[in-house]
């Protein structure tokens, strides 16, 4: 039995104080976790009492994490006996998501013994190996369709789930996926622990919560407002077959030990890191088209210092988190302000101070005079016309 936390014991929280083991600790530093993020904070003591939870978390508040490890927490505790049917089922809305849960189940349960099997199953792909796959799971990680046709097919049976978990339940729900919900849960134990998580609590997700939920631990996360007054804002205009150059010569001159420097498209990420790499600048990539364990291990190294530019998609932005990162550069401008805001938000944590540039292209222009009227804020902007970037 965990108990709740005080106030004075959530402030101070580590993860082997909220019941994680030493094996899940480990495997949470390994990961770049240094403490627990406020969703794992709130939710990893419920959920290891057996409690039902409601929560309430965007994309990048750390909410994966917040129900894996206290379910490995849970397998950890038991002896287990290899059973034929997995005991709990994660249902997610997309192949790729399916994907990326399955593999922090992998990555923060790596020190367990013995081991826990999760798969992961999903349509586009032949069904065949998935039947296969889930014989012996522990954890089966789905999205609603295909796991209907594996169960069409007697590859599997739910009769032994003792949690279910309902991630971007309302994603789901907007995708179309209620009846395919609905026949699952009626095929499950009633007796089982939910774990329920979406973006917004809906109208539809108040009636999952009534209809699935027995007295849940509701837990909601806000997002923290940006204290944009502790970073420095530069913005250095620029033709644009001269950004390259500078963005060069500003990582080179200023000596930027870790620099994200964001950009508007994959392409762009990538062809960015060939430019550097070439000029002798440490650099990697992070976006969508990156596999969830090249992700991982690019945030990783840059997150520990042994990678020097990390450049990134608006896809991931809210995924960043790093306490003191000292500078942020917008290659491109973003879409809209309030992506300016989280993008630059990535500096200036932690009470501690921060750098953000923006390269400005004759093109940009009125797009970052919009930028700053809605933030409120004047950035000082300077010329490069007579900047010498020979050899950069």
């Amino acid at each position: 039995m965990v108990d709740p936390l005080s106030e004075a014991e959530k402030n101070n929280a580590t993860f082997a104080s909220l019941g994680l083991s030493e094996p899940l600790v480990k495997a949470a530093t390994e990961q770049l976790y240094t403490r627990p993020y406020p969703i794992q904070r709130d939710a990893i003591p419920p959920i290891l009492r057996g409690k039902d939870i409601l929560g309430i978390a965007k994309t990048g508040s750390g909410k994966t994490a917040s129900f894996v490890l206290p379910i490995l927490e849970l397998f950890n505790r038991t002896k287990r006996v290899n059973g034929r049917y997995a005991s709990v089922l994660v249902l997610v809305p997309t192949r790729e998501l399916a994907g990326q849960v399955a593999d922090v189940f992998g990555l923060l349960g790596e020190h367990l013994f013995p081991k826990v099997k999760t798969v992961a199953v999903y349509g586009g792909v032949s069904i065949n190996p998935q039947m296969i796959a889930v014989h012996g799971a522990d954890i089966i990680v789905a999205t609603p369709g295909r796991l209907l046709d594996l169960l069409a097919q007697r590859a599997l049976r739910l009769s032994d789930v003792e949690i279910l978990v309902l991630d971007e339940a309302d994603k789901m729900l907007e995708l179309g996926f209620a009846d395919e919900m609905n026949r699952l849960v009626d095929l499950l134990p009633q007796k089982r622990q939910t774990i329920l998580f979406a973006a917004t609590l809906g109208d539809a997700i108040q009636d999952i919560n009534a209809a699935l939920l027995r007295t849940p631990v509701k837990i909601e996360v806000v997002e923290e407002e940006t204290n944009i007054e502790l970073i420095e804002q530069l913005a250095y205009k620029v033709e644009t077959e001269r950004k390259g150059p500078l963005l060069r010569y500003l990582i080179k001159t200023e000596v930027m030990k870790q620099v994200l420097v964001f950009v508007s498209s994959t392409r762009t990420a990538d062809n960015l890191v060939v430019k550097l790499t070439k000029n002798g600048i440490q650099a990697a990539a992070i976006h969508g088209q990156k596999g969830q364990n090249v992700r991982m291990k690019v945030l990783q190294n840059f997150k520990a210092g042994k990678l020097r530019v990390m450049v990134a998609t608006d896809l991931l932005a809210r995924g960043i988190d790093i306490q003191l990162l000292p500078y942020v550069i917008n290659f491109d401008l973003p879409r809209s302000p309030k992506d300016y805001i989280h993008r630059i938000g990535r500096t200036g944590r932690a009470e501690a101070a921060g750098k953000a540039i923006s390269l400005i292209t004759p093109d940009d222009e009125h797009h970052f005079q919009i930028i700053q009227k809605k933030m409120g804020k004047r950035v000082e902007q300077i010329d490069t016309i007579d900047l010498d970037l020979a050899g950069y």
